[in-house]
């Protein structure tokens, strides 16, 4: 017997009132909080019922980020709806009734309110190791390297960096790693490759924000330069889509390089600008993806403020 019309009348307020005008993503988180549950416990109720579905999906759903409509997909919100103790074609309904939203099933790029949150986390992080988000440097050069699993997902990501000293007496830089969503981000390993040691690190469970402290072996002085190379070894969280950069501050080259697992590529690939996390992305050019290396990349010689990445499309 299902659930949803033997409880319908215990369902709290908050909940019912979602379930009754949506949209979809509010009724589903508004649903799993009141239950209680855990993204990893929804995850092994639904693979009780023999439906397959990726706790990084199931925060992409609740975010509205993603939109279940694969049959799949479907089978699970059904599931859901008993797991969760709802009325019956509850949440489906809203499915239905949905006329605009995210691109049904697509790994989208990460969402304004989660970008806010994670800038929110990352001045906590910092000020917990008593540093400001200035910290004594302007950088003068970055090249990033990231790396795409078999899965899909963010593997790691190696930074070579140069940086010019504004002060005197500066001794360490703050690196900071945002992983995708479904990350563990105390199982992330930092390497401090080159001119730098690893101190102390900090990270933020629910936004995946990792600070680690890279400590060089010498106090700058105003005017002084330092190159540094240093790594993050993820693979925790789910199947990546895009790898973003945000500057406060304009100046200094910055070239980035993506490249994929030989059984993992993706069909386009795409380099875009955004003034702003709430703002429209612009600036969109195809990358055309290399043969032997299987990578893309860009090179922007003098960065304005802003934030600058490339996203890709899996099949």
């Amino acid at each position: 017997m299902r659930h949803g019309t033997q409880h319908a009348d215990v369902v709290p307020t908050e909940l019912e009132a979602a379930l009754r005008g949506g949209p979809f993503h509010v009724a589903l988180r508004a649903a799993i909080a009141a239950r209680g549950l855990p993204l990893q416990r929804v995850q092994h109720h639904l693979s009780r019922y023999g439906v397959r579905v990726g706790v990084t999906s199931l925060s992409y759903w609740q975010q509205g980020a993603r939109r279940p409509q694969r049959p799949e997909s479907l089978r699970a919100v059904r599931a859901l709806e008993e797991i969760l103790q709802l009325p019956d074609e509850s949440l489906i309904r809203l499915l239905a009734t949905t006329d605009e939203g995210p691109e049904p099933d697509r790994l989208p790029g990460r969402s304004y309110r989660l970008l806010v949150e994670a800038s929110g986390v990352l001045e906590r992080l910092l000020s917990e190791l008593e540093a400001g988000t200035d910290g004594g440097l302007h950088t003068i050069g970055h090249h990033e390297r990231v790396r795409i699993g078999a899965h899909r997902q963010l593997q790691a990501r190696e930074s070579q960096h140069i940086v010019r000293a504004h002060k005197d007496g500066v001794d360490r830089y703050m690196a900071v790693h945002h992983g995708d969503p479904g990350c563990a981000p105390e199982r992330i390993a930092v390497h401090a490759l080159e001119n730098c040691r690893t101190g102390r690190v900090r990270w933020h469970q629910d936004t995946g924000v990792l600070v680690a402290e890279l400590l060089f072996d010498t106090e700058l002085r105003t005017g002084d330069t330092h190159l540094f190379r240093y790594g993050f070894e993820d693979g925790t969280g789910g199947a990546s889509c895009e790898y973003v950069r945000s500057f406060r501050l304009a100046g200094g080259q910055y070239a980035l390089q993506v490249r994929f697992d030989e059984g993992a590529l993706p069909v386009r690939c795409h380099r875009f600008t955004q003034h702003s996390p709430a703002a429209p992305r612009g600036g969109r050019q195809e990358l055309a993806l290399s043969g032997q290396h299987r990578s893309v990349h860009l090179v922007e010689p003098r960065v304005r403020s802003g934030i600058l990445g490339i996203e890709w499309d899996w099949e």
